[in-house]
């Protein structure tokens, strides 16, 4: 605690006056700066409460005014509103199944005319939706009294009554617990009350059984997944929490769910070919460092992710290249800006990376050796700017303040952030992992833990495959009804067949 000064005890001396007053101004400096980092930390609290999650600020106008050797941050570009136009309901998709029902006039009101010819009709149409339902389908194998050279034998057709061997879920049914339980995010008591309601009782322990056991047989698909993001031009990466229940315990853990997104373009007989994204995810109980070493072993290229130290030993021997991102970067900033009731450094910064992102929406539908143009004559001129502005005003800021934190972020990234700009595959930021990544936020807030590490690892194999099906527009429920129908007798030479990539061949 500081204690209280009183007047009696100030020394005559001036010399000693000056020591007090110095300490006493270095004292209220430091606790200036704790007040502002406690500030600011309470109003991303309350924010990430209360607050909209989106990451956009109104028009900043004039921020403030520079010095002539520090440039001027860019104006925010104009953004375009189209006129709102009032639409009528939307069209209903043309693949949809449809049921002809007919209206025609009553007996009586054709008795009013001496003579009626149809002329046409007039269609509308309505969406109508049939609840789910459940079947039992009875696999009947017939027998066969069969002799040979005098001798007689007993034959069974051969069946395969569902994937699992003991059980009696057909293929459709453990798809649609995949699918409730890790993409629709829905706790296996809340699939067990729906079941109830259409007059089964599957408890959830079976329901349990059927989903680990399930992700264990599509287990087999993964390295062939992890070979194909491997290939890829860049790999994006990161990770997210999972609480594990630790055996015998009441409490849990925090464990991982570490993400690689493979994606990008490649160059094939002088064309540029997209290689189809894919996405993969390993479940580790600790954030070491070790885990995406192990993972990324074999791999040379591209790995954009955040500035986690972790990564570092896979950039020293230069057959791994950094990529920054600047959706991290520009985060810092906005967190000071959102909370500032007049717009300063940090907004000024937002400006600056509002203009990166400005070239590259005029740019997305271009080549990669077009994209790579556009980005050396264009974002690394503007970028070489921006660094000169970070530079100037650096040595203005509090040490430890969170806007010296977020410059201190920048410029200690800067190489791996502007890396972007030298190849045209690679993208200015990781927002393509962390979207991947979302759904397990949202299905962790809904079954709240892993009950155990197979768990944990059944979780990543689904999230893996429902992930990378999505990311490749297709339905996930029809492809693992078909892929678990076929992955029992697929040859394991063959099952990267069987991957939810374009090239799937549907049986």
């Amino acid at each position: 605690m500081l204690a209280l000064i009183d007047p009696s005890d100030l020394p005559p001396d001036l010399d000693a006056m000056r020591r007090i007053a110095l300490e006493q101004n270095r004292i209220a400096h430091d606790l200036w700066t704790q007040v502002e980092l406690l500030k600011h930390q309470l109003a991303q609290f309350v924010r990430a409460r209360f607050g909209a999650s989106s990451e956009q600020l109104p028009g900043q106008g004039d921020l403030f005014a520079e010095t002539v050797t520090i440039p001027v941050p860019p104006a925010l570009p104009a953004t375009p509103v189209a006129g709102h136009v009032r639409r009528g309901r939307p069209a209903l998709p043309k693949d949809l199944p449809r049921e002809r029902v007919e209206y025609d006039l009553s007996d009586a009101e054709k008795a009013c005319f001496d003579r009626i010819e149809k002329i046409g009709e007039e269609v509308s149409e309505t969406l109508d939706y049939t609840p789910a339902k459940l079947t039992v389908i009875e696999h009947v194998r017939i027998k066969y009294a069969c002799k040979k050279d005098g001798e007689s034998t007993v034959r069974t057709a051969a069946a395969q009554p569902s994937p699992l061997p003991k059980s009696n879920a057909s293929a459709g049914l453990l798809a649609q617990v995949l699918v409730s339980t890790f993409a629709d995010h829905l706790p296996l008591n809340r699939q067990e009350t729906i079941f109830k309601r259409h007059g089964v009782h599957l408890p959830r322990a079976t329901l349990c059984e059927w989903k680990l056991a399930a992700a264990e047989l599509l287990a087999v698909l993964r390295p062939a997944l992890k070979a194909h993001i491997l290939a890829a031009s860049r790999v994006h990466s990161d990770d997210t929490t999972m609480p594990l229940q630790e055996a015998g315990r009441g409490s849990t853990k925090t464990a991982r769910l570490w993400g690689y997104l493979g994606a990008g373009q490649r160059e094939e007989n002088g064309l540029w070919v997209d290689h189809p994204p894919a996405l993969l995810f390993e479940f580790t109980e600790s954030r070491e460092a070790i885990h995406p070493a192990t993972f990324l072993a074999g791999y040379q290229g591209y790995l954009q992710a955040d500035a986690y130290s972790g990564y570092s030993a896979l950039y020293r021997g230069g057959r791994v290249i950094e990529v920054g991102c600047w959706a991290h970067c520009r985060r810092k900033f906005f967190e000071i800006a959102k909370v500032q009731k007049t717009p300063g450094l940090a907004s000024a910064a937002l400006a600056w990376i509002a203009r990166l992102y400005a070239i590259e929406r005029t740019i997305g539908g271009l080549t990669p050796d077009q994209k790579l143009r556009q980005r050396q004559e264009h974002s690394v001129p503007l970028l070489a700017e921006f660094r000169r502005w970070l530079d100037g005003h650096v040595p203005q800021l509090v040490p430890q303040a969170p806007l010296s934190q977020a410059f201190g972020y920048a410029l200690r990234n800067w190489e791996a952030l502007v890396r972007y700009t030298e190849s045209g595959v690679l993208v200015p930021d990781n927002n393509v992992i962390e979207q991947a990544i979302r759904p397990i936020a949202v299905g962790r807030s809904n079954y709240l833990f892993a009950g155990s590490a197979r768990g944990g690892h059944a979780a990543a194999t689904m999230y893996s495959l429902i992930g990378t099906a999505k990311l490749n527009g297709m339905n996930p429920y029809l492809w693992l009804k078909d892929v678990l129908v076929r992955l029992p007798s697929q040859p394991i030479n063959r099952v990267a067949e069987l991957l939810p990539l374009p090239a799937y061949q549907w049986a």
